[in-house]
């Protein structure tokens, strides 16, 4: 039996060979600080791709190191970094799965220990390998020290930074990039009022709050062939008073297809603290509205769980992807065992593994 889940998609003539799709997950895991990947991606990583999903998108990996969220964090601001995750691309390659990487710089909200470092919490000082971090304004995020206010030559070399490390990813061989604009990192935060106080041509206006996301896309795009696929994150909304809405994002999602993005992937929240009403897919109603409202692709995240509940999103045209992050963790092969459940004819199964299948 086919199901809607397991068909392929195509974004600028590449396809992933089903619809299910693991979203960045942050591993926290360069062991000397220096951005490297090690053993534990290419375990992690190339596990997920063995799994059967259509498509493993790399953690948020960030184009400066003062991009990082910890010291911990994945970077490509160096071509060591893109030399120690091409092999791991590869592997992914091997297994049947599209290989993304989502490319960020957290912000305000970089320069804070690892949420596994359960014996401190907030920013991670100076002499600890902290470091000063950068804003639109110099507002802080609740309980992180205080950001400096980037400048036009800070600014210019932030868009620098992306296409730098887009270009070093597609080297790597990446057939997806994605541009973190979520999550109230550096991008989210321009976009967002609650943290852009700026009264110069990257403040004021949404358009305006816009301009520096827009710039990423235009020069990744210049950058990269028209081959490549170019996804952006989005937190469709702030759960703030007086923060974006969706009729805001659906606006930005208009400006972002006219400027080349291929696929959305509708995220919210985490500009500032605020109680989230979150539940099984409290989520995949942004991206049905982007969806509908737009034209533009979009994928649907947030406590997804279960196979019928994945196939549902989608034959229901709430979204084009199903990004499963969480569960995927819990069980890796999560797209082997939704394929069962659904009694798809043609479950992702490695050869290695089909005699336990039968």
């Amino acid at each position: 039996m086919s199901r809607l889940l397991f068909e392929p998609i195509t974004l600028r003539g590449v396809t992933a060979r089903n619809r299910l799709w693991v979203p960045p997950m942050c591993q926290y895991s360069a062991e000397n600080n220096d951005g490297m990947a090690t053993d534990w991606h290419m375990v992690h990583l190339g596990g997920l791709a063995r799994g059967g999903a259509g498509a493993v998108i790399v953690e948020a990996t960030a184009v400066t190191p003062e991009g990082r969220i910890s010291p911990e964090d994945l970077g490509l601001w160096n071509d060591s970094q893109r030399n120690a995750l091409a092999p791991i691309v590869e592997f992914m390659h091997s297994q049947g799965a599209l290989a993304g990487i989502q490319l960020a710089h957290a912000g305000r909200k970089a320069s804070t220990y690892r949420p596994f470092d359960y014996d401190n919490e907030g920013s991670v000082p100076e002499d600890e390998g902290g470091w000063t971090t950068v804003a639109p304004s110099a507002k802080e995020y609740p309980g992180l020290a205080m950001p400096e206010a980037l400048d036009q030559a800070g600014i210019d070399n932030v868009v620098a930074a992306f296409v730098a490390s887009a270009r070093r990813a597609i080297d790597a061989g990446f057939d997806l990039l994605e541009i973190h604009g979520a999550h109230g990192y550096l991008l989210h935060q321009f976009l967002s009022p609650l943290s852009n106080d700026r009264d110069d041509s990257y403040g004021g206006s949404l358009e305006n709050r816009a301009r520096l996301l827009l710039d990423v896309v235009d020069a990744v795009r210049t950058e990269v062939s028209n081959d490549v696929p170019l996804l952006v994150r989005l937190s469709a909304v702030d759960w703030v008073d007086d923060g974006l809405t969706i009729d805001d994002t659906v606006q930005v999602v208009q400006w972002l297809r006219d400027h080349g993005v291929d696929l959305i992937d509708v995220s919210s929240g985490s500009n500032l603290p605020a109680e989230i009403p979150s539940g099984p897919g409290y989520q995949v109603a942004f991206a049905q509205a982007i969806r509908r409202r737009t034209g533009v692709p979009t994928a649907a995240v947030g406590l997804i769980t279960e196979p019928f509940q994945a196939e549902h999103i989608l034959v229901t045209e709430q979204a084009d992807v199903v990004l499963v992050g969480r569960e995927s963790l819990r069980n890796t092969d999560f797209p082997i065992y939704s394929a069962q459940i659904l009694r798809h004819e043609n479950p992702p199964v490695p050869a290695q593994y089909h005699r336990a299948y039968r």
